[in-house]
């Protein structure tokens, strides 16, 4: 008797579309590093936190359903390191390791876990892109407010009041603008096939 075990084989994901090569892999990673970087500087401070409202993790999350879990994840690992080394593109042109540097660990576990659901189809529909987005941000929480805890010596409720209720609206918002754009982009990739 044998069994058969069914083969998948891996999805695309967008940066796939782009002819294989070492320098397009570079430039993905480099280019999902700075469009990060460029994300940050919009920051918008948030009373009461010391956690900016930025575009850091839509371009986190974007770059790692766009450019699937190894590159995203090289890319927000070239982001947070190039911070870490004194590069001011963190929140609002900061460097180095801040209260808000829990939020970069978790984009970096974030953009590999939505890169991996993408590589299965997940940027493929409205419905799915949902649940991966949803996933990113509750990862990137829940490394970024126990950080916030520890560094601003802060209670968990306060940790969860100054780092996490504030940006619950607008977190909403960015996921649906991600639930639309990726598929609506797959779905144009497909017609010009």
């Amino acid at each position: 008797m044998t069994t058969a075990v069914a083969q998948t084989t891996p999805r695309k994901v967008l940066a796939d579309l782009l002819p294989a090569s070492r320098v397009r892999d570079i430039a993905l990673v480099a280019g999902g590093a700075a469009l990060t970087g460029l994300a940050a500087q919009i920051a918008i401070p948030v009373p009461g936190s010391p956690v900016p409202v930025t575009g850091q993790t839509f371009a986190a999350l974007l770059v790692g359903t766009a450019l699937g879990a190894g590159r995203g994840l090289a890319s927000l690992a070239l982001y947070a390191l190039l911070g870490l080394a004194g590069l001011p593109w963190f929140a609002g042109g900061s460097a180095g390791a801040t209260a808000s540097f829990g939020y970069i660990l978790g984009m970096l576990l974030a953009a590999t876990v939505v890169g991996a659901l993408a590589r299965r189809g997940a940027d493929r529909s409205v419905v799915r892109m949902a649940g991966a987005m949803l996933l990113g941000e509750a990862i990137i929480y829940a490394i970024g407010v126990p950080y916030l805890a520890v560094v601003a010596d802060l209670t968990t409720a306060q940790a969860v009041a100054a780092g996490l209720t504030p940006f619950l609206i607008g977190d909403a918002l960015k996921a649906a603008l991600a639930m639309g754009v990726l598929p609506a982009v797959w779905k144009l990739v497909e017609r010009e096939s």
